[in-house]
């Protein structure tokens, strides 16, 4: 099986350009091939999962990644999936971020001698002059297909700002230049990405007459068509001072019963026949499903370690729950406290566990909130000193969510 039929096999793959094209190259290790991250926040997230082991999937076939980090394109706001225009970041930001992102793709990526590399598109997005580009492109794209991408279509009832338009004239312009400097010859991103994709495809095709191509990988998405990466509306971020490597883990020990199977084949390096075995299991065994998952992610992201010491607290809270070692933990010092106490609500937003007092609330009315192991009936509930005096106290979140708070 070369790569490209397992690609298929693990569901990857959701549309290509030329299809036999893509196979030879990626199968012969021909590919030099490149996905985009705009640098919007500080830390990648699961989200970006899909795009991080394809990535490191092809480089293992013999392949050449180029790891594209939108420091151009960042300033301007991809308006896919977008129902609003994207917060306007400054360079130094922008910088900072890029940073972030490669200490991250380190985990996934070798880019020790040539084998991959990364580049930044502010170092020919910035430069270029307005009107040399419009007449260098401009004339290349149709305003009428633009208006009929899906990116586009989804915004115009609520309004699409003349910035955002250009964005798919700055992606197809990356791979132009990407095809010219470094003989990148394929394009892989979300699905949604697919119009920016194919205006890349035909920049190439009209400015120089050569083919390149392109491929879209499937959405991760749970049973009910939600994209999966999220947890109580938050991202799940991949710095664990962001998301700690226990809540990364929990994140997908807590996967449904229907999705964890297809997040395994998607996401792991596990065979793909080991996989298949896992599809008549039931049960408990799901539940023996959802821990392999969870630790190959997180050891991917945070290290055998770290991945051992979240299993090993899972394993000990839904047990006896009387390990909280390496539980995620917040600490407080006593100017934190009023009078001695803090409400239960302040003390859940200064761990992070809500991300509004109203969140908290709606928690607390319908029984969703535990302190040590004493569920909260009233949102006046405060915590003192004294609660605090075996060192912590343990909140519980849902069924599945707990955190450790400590007074210093």
């Amino acid at each position: 099986m070369g790569i490209y039929e397992e690609l298929q096999a693990r569901g990857l793959i959701a549309q290509v350009t030329d299809e036999e094209r893509i196979r030879n190259l990626i199968n012969n290790g021909e590919a030099t091939f490149y996905i985009g991250f705009d640098c919007t926040a500080d830390s990648l997230t699961a989200g970006h999962f899909m795009a991080l082991t394809l990535m490191k999937r092809l480089q293992m076939a013999g392949n050449k990644p180029i790891a594209l980090i939108g420091g151009g394109t960042t300033m301007i706001g991809d308006p896919s999936g977008r129902t609003d225009m994207r917060k306007m970041l400054t360079m130094e930001d922008i910088e900072h971020n890029a940073a972030c992102f490669k200490r991250q793709m380190e985990n996934f990526i070798d880019f020790s001698d040539g084998k991959a590399l990364m580049v930044n598109n502010a170092d020919w997005l910035l430069k270029l002059n307005y009107v040399e580009l419009l007449r260098e492109v401009g004339a290349c794209f149709s305003v009428n297909n633009m208006l009929r991408a899906e990116c586009y279509k989804q915004r115009m009832e609520k309004g699409l700002s003349f910035l955002e338009f250009n964005y798919m004239i700055m992606q197809s312009y990356d791979f132009y230049a990407l095809f010219q400097k470094y003989g990148c010859n394929l394009q892989f991103g979300g699905d949604d990405q697919w119009s920016n994709m194919l205006g890349g495809t035909e920049l190439i095709r009209r400015k120089l007459g050569k083919d390149a191509a392109a491929m879209t990988i499937t959405l991760l998405t749970d049973s009910q068509g939600k994209k999966m990466g999220k947890t109580a509306g938050n991202a799940v971020w991949l710095d664990p001072n962001k998301t700690s490597p226990f809540d990364f883990y929990q994140y997908w020990r807590n996967v449904d019963d229907s999705d964890v199977l297809k997040c395994i084949k998607m996401l792991t390096f596990l065979p793909l026949d080991e996989i298949e075995n896992m599809e008549s299991w039931e049960g408990s065994q799901l539940n023996r499903a959802k821990e392999i998952l969870a630790f190959e992610l997180t050891q991917m992201v945070h290290g055998a370690e770290e991945a051992r010491k979240a299993q090993e607290a899972a394993r000990a809270l839904f047990g006896s729950g009387a390990n909280s070692e390496n539980m995620p933990t917040t600490e407080i010092t006593a100017a934190d406290l009023t009078d001695g106490a803090i409400n239960i609500l302040d003390l859940m937003q200064k761990a992070g566990l809500i991300a509004s007092k109203g969140e908290g609330r709606r928690l607390v009315q319908q029984g969703g909130v535990s302190v040590d192991d004493v569920k909260v009936t009233d949102i006046a509930k405060t915590c003192t000193a004294a609660d605090f005096e075996k060192g912590h106290v343990i909140i519980k979140k849902g069924k599945k969510v707990f955190h450790k708070v400590v007074l210093k």
